[in-house]
């Protein structure tokens, strides 16, 4: 059954990431950084992942061990954009693909590198007996001013100017899918920390990333960097909600009821409340 579980658990969150994909790269494109950056981070793929990890796992101390580590993640996510911002100014005018490889290169290996050392400090501290719930918490706090601070200058957020053809847009779905179906796979054979930190694996920013630069240059996604940083942390809220709610209301009805609750809840209280702080904000050139 666990076996089952996981396979389905990789597709449907291979599926829904191919989905979500598509769907961020066209807001931003559509109606630019501000809009589709804060509206396309409503939580998407943590929804069948955090599903069969609870159903995998089954024990409520290890998924509240899972979905703590979700903001730390989620923290690790707002630095990955954020390299986007930092690097393309760092490296030479090379050819672009080759600078452009170079940039993703660079951003997914710091990625790494944080992942395992957060993963490393979570153990440490949840060792010494501190909650990994209280870690979660901390954590989206500071998840929350990261963004927040990343959008104090509220940099022009254009949107796209080139027609991009509907094969692009399948084959930016194909490779989120593919991504975050690896993913969703590696934290099933793992450790419920390893599955926490994989199910927020940055496929989806990566792919998007490179897709907005590929198709409409450096300004349209680098104009959504900041409010994509601010409205992901919505994933972090999601998954602390329902490491409260799966343990209690432990049954399919219970799980798709809990994951509803919790994803309105998530983008009522973050995704919208940001879009609204950050659409009332003067420009800065």
């Amino acid at each position: 059954m666990v076996n089952l579980l996981a396979i389905a658990t990789v597709v449907i969150s291979a599926i829904v990431a191919g989905i979500a994909a598509i769907l961020v790269t066209v807001s931003i494109e559509k109606w630019g950084g501000l809009h589709g950056g804060v509206l396309a981070t409503v939580p998407s793929t943590i929804v069948p992942a955090s599903i069969g990890i609870w159903l995998a796992i089954g024990n409520q101390s290890e998924f509240r061990s899972a979905m703590g580590i979700v903001p730390i993640g989620l923290i690790l996510n707002a630095g990955f954009l954020y390299l986007w911002r930092v690097i393309p100014p760092l490296i030479p005018n090379w050819k672009f693909s080759i600078r452009l490889g170079v940039i993703t290169f660079t951003t997914l290996s710091a990625w790494g590198a944080a992942a395992v050392l957060s993963m490393i400090f979570f153990s440490t501290l949840t060792s010494r007996g501190i909650d990994a719930f209280a870690i979660g918490v901390v954590a989206l706090f500071f998840g929350l001013l990261i963004g927040f601070f990343a959008t104090l200058k509220h940099l022009p957020t254009p949107r796209g100017k080139n027609k991009v053809g509907f094969f692009t847009l399948i084959m930016r779905g194909v490779a989120a899918s593919a991504s975050i179906g690896v993913a969703v796979w590696l934290s099933s054979l793992g450790n419920p920390l390893a599955s926490g930190v994989m199910s927020i694996f940055p496929a989806i920013f990566t792919t998007s990333m490179v897709a907005l630069w590929l198709s409409q240059g450096e300004a349209v996604p680098t104009g959504a960097i900041g409010p994509m940083m601010f409205g992901s942390q919505s994933v972090s809220l999601y998954a602390l909600i329902v490491a409260i709610l799966y343990p209690v209301f432990d049954s399919i009805s219970g799980l798709v009821i809990s994951s509803l609750a919790a994803w309105i809840s998530s983008v009522i209280l973050i995704n919208i409340t940001v879009w609204y702080y950050l659409k009332s904000k003067p420009f800065v050139e």
